[in-house]
């Protein structure tokens, strides 16, 4: 993507009141986004947030400065992140933009753009963004000023859309708990699983602005586990603040991920010669997912990590099926981008298709046993290309075999290369990995 300064892999995203996360900063942002979407004419920009107190702040600044660049703006209020993606086409809308730091704490905030098909900007129009960010800032003569109005039944049209995704779903009798993290799904979920008829009792529905994503939601099971468990509930569904990542929760309180989610969908349309292709995840998937989905005849191929790479190899290979072990997974059949309440109907399809519980299609997958350790370095190129280091991997892949993997990848956010060994045997890949890691530590300690 080149170097940029606000842009990352996912929009811009940081502590609240530091920079580019201030009010200063989005009232510009939304200057020069408008700046680029109005060049070809009137232009029309929706924005949607999750529930962090931060939200209203950032709203009224983007709408002020996309008013002063010359832009309509409809505001949608709290709503999930893939939502505003879907009513970015539903209105016929030039950009959709998201204010919301997904799984992070109330202390950050963000932003993240669609494009009118719903999908994640380019680089180039990121890029014209950031050019724009430079000039000073101007307002258009007052007779062109954008105009900013509510759209009063967002969230009806969402709940249908979702519903419309498993036309044929019923879950009377279905008991399910849901945890909506305090935030962006708290009122659109339980109405989309409720008028399918489930039985539901609800948690992580009370948002205050300061508790999203606080003990709670995708990123913090535990108490979506325990009230599973308390109610005999027949399962257990997390989302995370923004919602577009979903986790769930068997009978049993047993935790599904990504993967093995993406196994029960994989499994389900390939079932139904309704896949299309194969699936695609990222570097970090469970070695277990890549084995149950050869047993399926179900090639998986493995992106860089994060949902852009993961769009970016299902767009050039015309895949319908992605995600990752987060749970942020894409089922482009239904959406354009991941959805949690989406993917978690998905599931729900599968297990009343296949008349398994959650627990029983699983079973199809066995998780590898994996270790991953952080090693500081200095210099994370030179770790990664030290010929001890590689010499160490290629030894360490020839001790594992067929049934094992090594993976060492340098963090995108620390100064750490994370090594990260599967394999059948637990302690086998406890002992290479802690010897690789020491293998890394000493190339690094030579360099020093």
């Amino acid at each position: 993507m080149g170097q940029r300064k606000y842009f990352g892999t996912d929009g811009i995203r940081g502590e609240v009141g530091t920079v580019p996360i201030t009010a200063e900063f989005m009232l510009k942002l939304g200057w020069a986004a408008g700046r680029v979407f109005a060049r070809q004419g009137k232009s029309k920009i929706i924005i949607g947030k999750d529930t962090r107190i931060s939200g209203y702040m950032f709203e009224s600044a983007l709408e002020a400065g996309l008013s002063a660049a010359g832009v309509d703006v409809l505001l949608l209020g709290p709503m999930p992140t893939p939502a505003i993606a879907y009513l970015t086409q539903t209105f016929k809308c030039d950009a959709g933009i998201v204010i919301s730091a997904s799984h992070n704490p109330h202390q950050d905030n963000g932003i993240k753009f669609f494009g009118p098909d719903g999908r994640k900007l380019s680089d180039g129009v990121e890029n014209a963004i950031e050019a724009e960010l430079t000039k000073p800032m101007t307002t258009v003569p007052s007779a062109d000023l954008g105009k900013a109005r509510r759209i009063a039944d967002a969230v009806g049209r969402y709940v249908e859309f979702c519903k419309s995704t498993a036309s044929h779903l019923d879950l009377k009798g279905v008991k399910i708990v849901l945890d909506c993290a305090n935030g962006a799904t708290y009122d659109i979920a339980p109405k989309v699983f409720s008028e399918l008829g489930a039985d539901l009792v609800c948690i992580g529905c009370s948002p205050d602005g300061l508790n999203i994503n606080l003990k709670c939601g995708s990123t913090s099971p535990q108490a979506l586990q325990s009230e599973v468990l308390a109610q005999e509930a027949h399962l257990g569904i997390a989302f995370d603040g923004d919602g577009d990542r979903v986790l769930m929760v068997d009978h049993a309180g047993q935790i599904l991920d990504g993967d093995e989610l993406l196994f029960i969908i994989a499994s389900h349309l390939k079932s139904r010669n309704k896949l299309h292709g194969g699936v695609v995840s990222t570097l970090m998937a469970n070695m277990g997912l890549e084995v149950a989905l050869r047993k399926k005849d179900i090639e998986l191929v493995r992106a860089q990590v994060g949902d852009r790479y993961v769009m970016e190899q299902m767009v050039e290979r015309e895949w319908l099926l992605g995600g990752e072990s987060s749970g942020h997974l894409i089922c482009a059949h239904k959406t354009s981008t991941g959805d949690g309440i989406v993917a978690a109907l998905q599931v729900l399809q599968a297990l009343q298709d296949m008349e398994l519980t959650l627990q029983e299609a699983r079973q199809g997958m066995r998780k590898f046993p994996q270790e991953m350790i952080n090693v500081r370095v200095s210099d994370k190129t030179l770790a990664l290309k030290s010929e001890a280091v590689l010499a160490a991997v290629k030894a360490t892949e020839k001790q594992l075999g067929e049934t094992g993997r090594v993976l060492l990848r340098p963090s995108g956010t620390e100064p750490v290369v994370r090594v990260m060994i599967e394999g059948e045997d637990a302690e086998q890949v406890r002992t290479l990995c802690q010897a690789l890691a020491e293998q890394v530590e000493e190339v690094m300690r030579r360099a020093d």
